[in-house]
């Protein structure tokens, strides 16, 4: 089946997937890779280790000699490194492949390009976002419903786990309640201008849809789509997600999109 494809969005099925890194990965010495793996929960909760694998693969075949860092941050009292064994990643990486803890890292503030800040003028996140060449978001497709309001998760809703639950937390130490004030839509705006404007790659598994009916991001209903979707631009993967899936564009993609353009933003 041939792919959908646009200058920097494409949908493929899940079974002929291959991805094509972006120019930024050829030849690279260090490419960060951020997979959504917060929850000891199987896919469509989070990514499945067949489309990252795919990831990885690709990533390792465009630099044959990088250091690949792979980087979350959980939102579980499980450690990811227990997450990452119930998950069988392990079995994917190669000796120049390396697991880390996002909360270990340490961090810098990030200036808020954005020309309309919604809450923060700088958000803290790991320096190490500035020490590779090249960084890969790989996110699951999910639904969940906050303050009666349906928000999509996807490549940048997935950029949640780069920030320190030390800085972020509210009521709950496992958490980043913080960037849920006054809601996710807007702050993720702030969060693409932050660090998400960063990242050259965005991939998004949507094998099958995660459904909840409620806030609650772990528990709920997967239902088959049979596609992952990726390229160079975190909003226009996302939007074509949605696009394809049939799910409303969300708030925060039309308003970065809007608020990206005449504002060019240097890397």
């Amino acid at each position: 089946m041939p792919s959908q494809f646009s200058a920097i969005a494409q949908t493929l099925p899940t079974a002929s997937f291959i991805y094509q890194p972006p120019i930024a990965a050829h030849q690279a010495q260090r490419i960060l890779v951020k997979p959504n793996l917060g929850y000891p929960v199987a896919p469509p909760v989070t990514v499945s280790m067949g489309v990252l694998g795919n990831v990885l693969k690709a990533l390792r075949q465009a630099s044959p000699n990088a250091e690949i860092l792979v980087v979350e941050g959980v939102c579980s009292p499980v450690s990811l490194g227990d997450i990452a064994g119930r998950h069988g990643l392990y079995n994917l990486l190669d000796e120049g492949m390396r697991l880390i803890d996002a909360d270990t890292l340490p961090l810098i503030e990030y200036a808020n390009r954005s020309p309309q800040p919604v809450r923060f003028k700088t958000m803290w996140a790991p320096e190490l976002l500035e020490q590779v060449d090249c960084r890969i978001s790989v996110g699951a497709f999910k639904r969940t419903i906050l303050k009666d309001e349906p928000l999509i998760s996807a490549s940048l809703k997935n950029l949640y786990g780069l920030f320190p639950r030390t800085k972020y937390k509210a009521r709950s130490n496992h958490s980043r309640g913080q960037l849920h004030r006054p809601s996710v839509p807007l702050v993720l705006q702030d969060v693409y201008f932050c660090i998400g404007h960063l990242f050259d790659g965005a991939v998004v598994d949507a094998e099958r849809r995660f459904v909840s009916h409620d806030w609650k991001p772990d528990k709920g209903e997967a239902i088959a789509v049979g596609k992952v979707f990726f390229g160079d631009d975190l909003i226009e993967v996302d939007r074509l997600a949605c696009q394809t899936i049939g799910e409303n564009i969300p708030s925060y993609l039309d308003a970065i999109s809007q608020l990206r353009k005449g504002f060019p933003i240097p890397k």
